[in-house]
């Protein structure tokens, strides 16, 4: 998958897929700070910087 053309904000979905992972390991990560996601509005709704992903990748 080409990380370049994909949008700079990442839906939980298209993380997990890019990361190989299930949703509920997306949320524990975020509870135990390994991966944070942005949430850009009130309801609290997970986002994913491309930029993060790419770094998280190269770890």
């Amino acid at each position: 998958m080409d990380l370049e053309k994909l949008p700079e904000l990442l839906t939980m979905k298209q993380t997990s897929e890019i990361l190989g992972v299930s949703a509920m390991t997306l949320r524990r990560w975020d509870k135990k700070g390994v991966l944070k996601p942005f949430r850009p509005h009130p309801s609290n709704v997970r986002r994913y910087r491309k930029q993060d992903i790419i770094k998280f990748i190269k770890k």
